[in-house]
């Protein structure tokens, strides 16, 4: 084996993280998942008060604009934080794990404004 093929084969060698990664990391997921999933529901309680007649006067448009975007952002990352818990803990394929979460903040959301 030459010199340049000993170094890449040092250089390309897996690294293990250090202790206790994997569970830090998974108590942070767990508090991003909690915190999105009040960010959701939040905007789309927001989204559920408004009153349409107020669509007639562009300057009460700020609030419902502003809900629907934290709705779609927060709702985004929510689904793929959950989907990827879904996936660990099921070894599930990841568009199943994609699909329920979406289907769950979708529930989630569409429960927010019925209440509302």
């Amino acid at each position: 084996m030459t010199d340049v093929e000993q170094l890449l084969r040092s250089a390309l060698a897996p690294v293990e993280p250090e202790g206790g990664f994997s569970e830090r990391l998974e108590s942070k997921l767990e508090e991003l998942e909690a915190r999105l999933t009040e960010l959701t529901d939040d905007a789309a309680g927001e989204l559920g008060d408004w009153e349409a007649g107020a669509m007639r006067d562009p300057r009460n448009w700020h609030r419902p604009v502003a809900a629907a975007a934290v709705v779609g952002l927060a709702g985004g990352a929510l689904v793929v934080v959950r989907a990827r818990q879904q996936h660990r803990k099921r070894d599930a394929n990841g568009l199943r794990s994609l699909e329920r979460g979406a289907r769950d903040v979708g529930n989630l959301v569409r429960r927010r404004l019925e209440r509302g």
